[in-house]
């Protein structure tokens, strides 16, 4: 089962700031999460491994 943490919480673990983990998921890269109200929780497994691909230069 995955861990599904609050954005505040995925940017608190992972060092990356809240704004950018919501641009991602507003724009569609980052589509592992789920709304529950109000909120998002993010698939934090899933969240590190997109944090840890590689880089694509968009051309």
């Amino acid at each position: 089962m995955p861990t599904m943490v609050t954005m505040n919480k995925a940017a608190e673990l992972t060092g990356v700031p809240y704004s950018a983990i919501r641009r991602w998921i507003k724009s569609g890269q980052f589509p592992y999460y789920v709304m529950v109200g109000t909120k998002y929780l993010v698939n934090l497994e899933k969240l590190v491994e997109f944090l840890n691909a590689p880089a694509t230069v968009a051309g």
